[in-house]
């Protein structure tokens, strides 16, 4: 082979590996400017497969496995509706364990509901209620979540429920520090989707263990005929949940042609949740009926990524 000849080919392959580092750079430019990742993780809550999962066309054990083949999301919120009698099944929670690490699926936490009113004006019904929920501190530890979401709910006046909840919440939070879990509460109706409200609870519960679980779109306070007719400001409420927060939901129902959710501004929002230096967990949780949920969780997931590579 001559030198011209090995000269040319040196040049040629040297030409093609700057060509092909500078493909592989491509995706991460956006009008001449790199695109930074995400300041945020993305989950999957259990959720958004809810009318899936109720009708059994998916069975609790396959979620995690659902989540990172079909969404590739790698991290889940579990739904203890849908395995709410095996809290205390060690057997089936060691599956459920396996199968997320076979897949490479973080736990993240257990959502809550169905276990008593933490917020119970009834001594002796909030007592009740604090036990309920030992079972799933204990599940949520056994999964290797950092928290359980519930609910501060009850009946009375904003200040009856409020220092009701406070001491609901701090007992769980007492007890659930011994396994190193959070008790995170979620905007979720009634005085909690008061941002004022339920910010103020947090303060006075006053432990590292007890927080928030800010959802972009629970800040309807009450309803009537199906109807949200006293609504939180959920811009407002995001702010004032966001110093508390150890997760957040993105939820979403509608979108336009363009990807965006139409009720809720993600930018807006993921710019309040940024400078709260929230660096953790956002969960996709879609209940819109106009998409399936496959297609929602998708939408969801890609507005997160579009918006949060944007700020």
């Amino acid at each position: 082979m001559t030198l011209k000849r090995r000269t040319f080919l040196k040049k040629s392959m040297t030409y093609g590996v700057g060509m092909g580092a500078l493909g592989s750079l491509s995706p991460l430019l956006s009008n001449g400017k790199a695109m930074a990742a995400p300041f945020f993780k993305i989950s999957l809550a259990q959720w958004s497969l809810h009318k899936t999962l109720f009708n059994k066309k998916l069975d609790n054990l396959d979620f995690a496995a659902k989540t990172k083949k079909d969404f590739g999301i790698s991290a889940v919120e579990y739904v203890n509706q849908f395995f709410k009698d095996k809290a205390k099944d060690k057997s089936y929670l060691g599956e459920m364990k396996k199968r997320a690490a076979d897949n490479g699926v973080e736990s993240v936490l257990i959502m809550v509901d169905g276990e008593g009113h933490l917020g119970s004006t009834d001594d002796s019904k909030r007592k009740q209620a604090v036990e309920n929920h030992y079972k799933w501190v204990e599940a949520a530890k056994f999964l290797g979540c950092h928290s359980i979401r519930v609910n501060a709910a009850g009946q009375g006046s904003a200040e009856e429920v409020a220092n009701a909840a406070v001491d609901g919440l701090g007992s769980l939070a007492e007890f659930a520090k011994d396994f190193n879990i959070n008790v995170i509460v979620e905007n979720h109706g009634g005085y909690s989707s008061n941002g004022a409200w339920l910010s103020g609870v947090i303060s006075k519960v006053n432990l590292p263990t007890c927080g928030t679980l800010p959802d972009f779109g629970n800040f309807c306070i009450s309803r009537k005929a199906g109807k949200c007719v006293d609504e939180y400001d959920r811009y407002k409420g995001t702010v004032e949940l966001m110093p508390f927060a150890k997760g957040v939901s993105a939820k979403t129902h509608d979108f336009d042609e363009n990807g965006n959710e139409i009720h809720t501004d993600f930018t807006k929002m993921l710019n309040i949740v940024k400078k709260a230096g929230y660096t953790g967990y956002i969960g996709v949780e879609y209940e819109g009926s106009k998409m399936s949920e496959d297609e929602g969780i998708m939408a969801t997931k890609k507005l997160l990524e579009k918006v949060g590579k944007s700020l």
